[in-house]
C-alpha cells in the first residue's frame, strides 16, 4: 500500500494527515507527499515525517499531483488522501479487506467523517455534518468515485490512464467515467476522513455556486444512474426551495392583486419552508442528534442559503450550454481530448487563487 497525498498550501493540516496515516491498523508500505507548488510551510511539515516528498514548485492541480505520486509509488495499491483530511485509524485495513475480497473491484472510497478535522465553528459544522450524511447515503456499489480518500490497485491506471491534468475540477468524474466500464467502485463507510471544511459563509456559499455551475453539464454527460449517489441535495428540496426562494415572494405579491385578504400573502413563504423541512427532515434531525436542538435553526438557515447559491450557479450554468452565438458553452466534466497516460502531463491553465489552504 502506497498512501500518495496531494498538498497545496496546507501547512495547517498537513501534520494531522501524516500522524493518521502513520496511525492506521494497518501498516502502509509508504507516503508519498507531493508538494503542488506551495507557498507556505508545507514542505516543512512533510520533512518531518518519514515521507517521501516530491514536487518541482510549480503548482499543476491535483490531477498532475497525484500522476505525479503514482509514477513514484511502488506499492501494488495506491491510496489517495487529500492533505486536508485525517483518516480514521481503520480505513487503510477496511479498503485493502474490499479489494481483496472482490478482484472486480478497481476503486474503494470513503466518506467524510461526521467530525471537522479542525472546529472553526457553527458554518464548518454544517459542511461537515452535510457531506457526511449525503457521502454516507450513497454508500454500496456506485458508477462514479471522489479520490479524496480512495484506494486504486496499480493495474487499474495500467489499463485506464491516470487523471486528466487538464483538469482542475470535476477529475473524478473523468477518471470514473472511464474506470466504471470495467471495474466496480465501492464507496464505504468503513472508510472515513475527518475534513477541514470551509468555515465562513460567504466562501463556503461561493463555493457551492462555482460547483453549480458544472452540474447541468455533469448531468447531461453523465453514464445512466452514474451520478445519482453524488446529488448532496435530493430533488425534493431543492424544488421545495426554489419555490420558497422564487415562487412565494411571486404568490405574495399576486394574491393580494387578485383580492386575496392580506394575511394570505405570506401562506406561500410559510408553505414553502414548510416542504423544504420536511424535504430535509432526515437531515436536520440528524445536525440535531450530533449537535443538539439549538443547532438545527441555524443548520435549516445556511442550508437553505447554500440552496441559493446552488440553484443561481445551476442557473447560469445551463444558460452557459446553449449553442455558440446564444450564450459561451461551458465543457461537459467528462469531455476532454486524450486520455493521459501513467504520469503524462498536459498543458494545464494558470491556477486560480484558492479559496482556503488545500483546494484544488
Amino acid at each position: 500500500m502506497s498512501v500518495v497525498i496531494p498538498a497545496h498550501n496546507s501547512a495547517r493540516t498537513l501534520d494531522a494527515c501524516l500522524r493518521s496515516v502513520y496511525a492506521q491498523t494497518h501498516p502502509v508500505h509508504e507516503v508519498i507527499v507531493v508538494d503542488d507548488g506551495s507557498t507556505d510551510a508545507t514542505a516543512e511539515i512533510a520533512r518531518r515525517h518519514p515521507c517521501t516528498l516530491l514536487g518541482d514548485g510549480v503548482n499543476r492541480g491535483v490531477s498532475a499531483a497525484r500522476n505525479t505520486g503514482i509514477a513514484a509509488a511502488t506499492g501494488d495499491v495506491l491510496f489517495f488522501l487529500d492533505s486536508d483530511e485525517a483518516l480514521t485509524p481503520g480505513s487503510v485495513e477496511a479498503a485493502l479487506e474490499i479489494l481483496r475480497a472482490d478482484p472486480a473491484c478497481g476503486c474503494v472510497h470513503g466518506v467524510i467523517a461526521p467530525e471537522p478535522l479542525v472546529d472553526d465553528g457553527p458554518v464548518e459544522w454544517y459542511k461537515t455534518l452535510h457531506a457526511h450524511w449525503w457521502r454516507a447515503r450513497g454508500a454500496g456499489v456506485v458508477q462514479t468515485a471522489l479520490f479524496a480518500q480512495a484506494a486504486v490497485p496499480r493495474e487499474v491506471f495500467a489499463r485506464i490512464g491516470g487523471f486528466d491534468e487538464s483538469l482542475r475540477d470535476s477529475e473524478d468524474l473523468e477518471l470514473s467515467d472511464r474506470l466504471a466500464p470495467h471495474y466496480r467502485i465501492v464507496l464505504t463507510e468503513r472508510v472515513a476522513a475527518h475534513h477541514d471544511e470551509e468555515h465562513r459563509l460567504g466562501p463556503l456559499l461561493a463555493e457551492t455556486y462555482r460547483r453549480a455551475l458544472l452540474l447541468v453539464p455533469a448531468l447531461r454527460s453523465a453514464r445512466a444512474g452514474g451520478r445519482s449517489h453524488l446529488t448532496a441535495n435530493t430533488p425534493a428540496s431543492v424544488l421545495a426551495a426554489a419555490f420558497l426562494l422564487l415562487g412565494a415572494p411571486v404568490l405574495a405579491v399576486l394574491l393580494p392583486l387578485l383580492g386575496a385578504p392580506g394575511a394570505w400573502a405570506a401562506l406561500p413563504a410559510a408553505a414553502g419552508l414548510l416542504a423544504f423541512c420536511l424535504a430535509n427532515a432526515g437531515l436536520i434531525g440528524f445536525a440535531a442528534r450530533r449537535r443538539g436542538a439549538a443547532f438545527a435553526p441555524f443548520f435549516t438557515a445556511v442550508h437553505l442559503a447554500c440552496h441559493a447559491a446552488l440553484l443561481a450557479g445551476a442557473a447560469v450554468g445551463a444558460l452557459r450550454t446553449l449553442p455558440p452565438g446564444r450564450r459561451t458553452k461551458t465543457p461537459s466534466p467528462g469531455q476532454r481530448t486524450k486520455a493521459p497516460a501513467q504520469g503524462q502531463r498536459t498543458k494545464t491553465p494558470e491556477p486560480p487563487a484558492p479559496a482556503k489552504a488545500g483546494a484544488r
